[in-house]
């Protein structure tokens, strides 16, 4: 598939993602990070053919030109300027190219489109879209070796099917344990109801998943728990909106009390890039019109740069 049909472009007049480089083509990048829009989904019935969280991309794009004046100044959550002092080449891609019904091209354009920013080097952080996202993102690590995933959600997201559809918002954990080479999961923040029944809840402990419950890491502090990251050289993160607390992210499909607060999320990123490479991050489930005052777009765009910081403090990018 020719490479300029797999994005579309940040059109004119519609801002970039921290006021980045605006990219045209997949290939030769030339940067550390590559932001990537995926306005992606697969719906289990007729109400959800248009997903809620499509506009999302572009409304966390919107919400991150607050931070570009900040950029270069001290950050207090990292502990030094945001970037260390290092150079960090950020380049915005614009949005994977969604053909309205076409579930299969969209989730092999994206796919595809992820396998072309990794052999340029960069680390993608793509920009939801759905939780049914992580499914094609992931297909493109299958040169990786082997790496952890590590989510951050209210819900445990295992089921295999939903309607007979094996590739929804319920089912990326699922997914993901059948990639050979995820070598271990860890899911935090998980509360409340959700789509998951006891089968798969015996499921994700059968396959050796670590679920650190929410309620938990209120308890004990994220370093308390910070040992149920698997043990790997590289890292995958995946976070879900509603792994938040709805005060902190009231703009999602599935508002669950109890949820996690900005610096837990901070915190288990950060225990992440300490302990391994970050290959990869999602952030998926806004949905911009349930969204109040901006506070949704505004956690997105904060933890994706927060987790861009986290990786040139590690020395992971930049020079």
């Amino acid at each position: 598939m020719p490479t300029s049909q797999l994005i579309s472009p940040i059109p004119s007049g519609l801002p970039s993602f921290l006021d980045a480089e605006r990219g045209k083509s997949l290939t030769d990048l030339q940067a550390d990070v590559a932001i990537i829009g995926a306005p992606y989904g697969v719906p289990y019935d007729l109400a959800g053919m248009r997903s809620p969280s499509a506009p999302a991309p572009g409304a966390i794009r919107a919400a991150s030109r607050r931070l570009v004046k900040y950029l270069s100044h001290y950050d207090f959550d990292l502990g030094g300027p945001v970037f260390a002092g290092r150079d960090v080449r950020i380049i915005d891609l614009g949005d994977v190219y969604m053909q309205s019904g076409d579930f299969e091209g969209n989730s092999q354009r994206t796919t595809e489109a992820i396998r072309l920013i990794r052999k340029s080097g960069a680390v993608p952080i793509v920009l939801g879209g759905d939780h049914a996202i992580p499914i094609p993102v992931m297909r493109a690590y299958d040169d990786v070796g082997s790496m952890a995933v590590v989510q951050l959600d209210a819900h445990i997201d295992w089921r295999h099917e939903v309607n007979g559809v094996t590739e929804g918002l319920s089912s990326p954990m699922r997914r993901a344990s059948e990639l050979e080479y995820v070598s271990g999961m860890a899911q935090f923040g998980i509360r409340g109801i959700g789509s998951a029944r006891q089968e798969e809840v015996d499921a994700a402990l059968a396959y050796g998943s670590k679920l650190v419950l929410a309620e938990e890491i209120h308890e004990r502090g994220v370093a308390a728990v910070a040992d149920q990251i698997p043990d790997a050289e590289k890292f995958y993160i995946t976070f879900d909106a509603d792994g938040l607390d709805p005060t902190l992210a009231p703009g999602v499909n599935t508002k669950a009390l109890g949820g996690l607060t900005y610096y837990q999320a901070i915190r288990i990123i950060e225990a992440v890039a300490r302990k391994g490479r970050i290959v990869g991050y999602d952030f998926v489930e806004v949905v911009p019109d349930n969204d109040v005052g901006g506070i949704t777009t505004m956690a997105a765009a904060r933890l994706a740069l927060f987790t861009i910081g986290a990786m040139a403090h590690s020395g992971q990018i930049g020079q």
